[in-house]
Order: C-alpha cells, then sequence, then structure tokens
C-alpha cells in the first residue's frame, strides 16, 4: 500500500520513531512489531517526492523461507494495513 502524506519535511529516523518503527536491520526501511515476537510485523519504505514523503507499507507475515532469499509471506492491501495508514495519519495530525 502507497500513500503520501503532505508538506511533510522531517528526519526520516526521527519521524518513524515517533510513529512506534524502528530501523529495519538489512536496508533503509522500517519495521514495527505487532506482538514480542518477530512476526508478522508492518515495514515501511520512505521516498522523498515532491508533494510530500511517500510511505510504502506491507505486513511481513513471516520470513523468507530460503538462506539468502529475501521473499517473504507479504499483505500490501488489507484492511490491517489501512488501520495502520489511518494510525499513521492521526499521529502525524496531532
Amino acid at each position: 500500500m502507497r500513500f503520501v502524506i503532505d508538506n511533510i519535511k522531517v528526519n526520516h529516523l526521527n519521524l518513524m520513531r515517533r510513529l512506534g518503527y524502528h530501523p529495519h536491520k538489512r536496508n533503509q526501511s522500517f519495521a514495527r512489531r505487532l506482538s514480542s515476537n518477530e512476526f508478522p510485523r508492518f515495514h515501511v519504505y520512505l521516498k522523498d517526492k515532491a508533494d510530500g514523503l511517500e510511505f510504502s507499507l506491507h505486513l511481513d507475515q513471516k520470513g523468507a523461507c530460503y538462506e539468502g532469499h529475501t521473499a517473504h509471506s507479504g499483505d500490501y492491501d488489507a484492511e490491517t494495513l489501512e488501520q495502520e495508514k489511518s494510525r499513521i495519519i492521526s499521529l502525524l495530525n496531532t
């Protein structure tokens, strides 16, 4: 799921920490666990755009099945993602 937040110019790390996310260990993205286990977790990539900050959000259900691979079981369009999008927008508007 992709969405853009208008007129936001902040440090990505500080913003995502404020939203409850932590830096992902392997790349320039952020994750937020739904429980004390590693999975499931929300996973977000950020991209600065001319009209704001683009969030690319998905839900990782489990990790890669094969060592050395990055493919995983993920949801890209679900009610849970809509709820997380609403949570993010609500926090940014306060």
